[in-house]
């Protein structure tokens, strides 16, 4: 009886959600696949990256079951196949080198899907039988292009930690011809010496043939900044009309988690927060 009572519910989400139920297995036999060939190669970086890879693609699920919220499937596919590519294509497949603007489209990506969590976070509050505790749309889409914003921060001072500490290149560096810079002054004015057409750039009296100057970390950082930017005004512009119109949006439906539990009514006293925003 209790196989049956656990059974007929998975049973019915994989009924209702087929899409999503046949990438996560198509994703994870992918993965799974991967981390064998890496044990027998010996990669045990990449062995390690594909269990991480594992484990995150059960993060959705561990939510939804955990925490009353449900996830959209459009939603649920892309942070899947955004985990896919991160991990799997980018770090293993080095499709971070390989592939032009790779790392830009994710970071773009990661600006819209932070914004959806940190928008769905204090809506689900806001809409919370238990508080009086009501933002307004504005409000609503600022907290949550703050919240984006604040995680592509982070992430960046991650990515500087990682290359002090460890000598990684997650900051990639980037080729430029042209650079301008106050060091260079021999006046000690303060004013940036500007060098053009750069052809070539020498270590120790070695040639490094790279064509131009090599800009470590900060374009890419700021790049990185940048996209995430667009990500997250994108998804505040979504979930203000989709608040706007209180769900009547069929488009940021696609984005925005709901509360599967029902929450119970409290009976309201001195304690409850309330505060509003018109």
């Amino acid at each position: 009886m209790k196989r049956a009572s656990i059974k007929e519910p998975l049973v019915a989400q994989i009924k209702e959600h087929k899409v999503t139920f046949a990438v996560y297995v198509v994703l994870r036999l992918i993965v799974i696949a991967v981390l064998i060939l890496s044990l027998i190669n010996r990669r045990f970086e990449n062995v390690f990256v594909c269990s991480l890879t594992l484990v995150l693609f059960l993060v959705p699920a561990f939510f939804q079951k955990n925490f009353g919220i449900q996830l959209p499937s459009t939603l649920e596919i892309i942070i899947m196949l955004f985990i896919f590519a991160a991990e799997i294509l980018g770090e293993i497949g080095a499709y971070y080198v390989k592939v032009p603007l790779w790392d830009t489209m994710l970071h773009t990506t990661n600006g819209f899907l932070c914004a959806a969590i940190g928008f769905s976070l204090v809506d689900l509050l806001n809409r919370n039988n238990r508080f009086k505790f009501h933002l307004s749309p504005l409000y609503l889409s600022i907290v949550a292009f703050c919240f984006s914003m604040t995680i592509g921060v982070l992430w960046e001072m991650f990515e500087f930690g990682a290359d002090m500490l460890f000598a990684t290149d997650m900051q990639k560096d980037f080729v430029v011809t042209k650079i301008s810079s106050v060091a260079l002054d021999e006046t000690l004015s303060n004013k940036a010496v500007i060098v053009e057409n750069i052809s070539e750039v020498y270590i120790n009296g070695e040639p490094l043939g790279l064509g131009g100057y090599l800009d470590i970390g900060i374009i890419d950082t700021m790049k990185d900044l940048i996209v995430n930017f667009i990500g997250a005004v994108v998804f505040s512009v979504i979930g203000f009309f989709y608040v706007k119109s209180r769900g009547k949006s069929r488009f940021a439906k696609r984005f925005i988690p709901t509360v599967t539990v029902p929450e119970p009514d409290i009976e309201e006293d001195d304690t409850q927060t309330n505060v509003k925003s018109d």
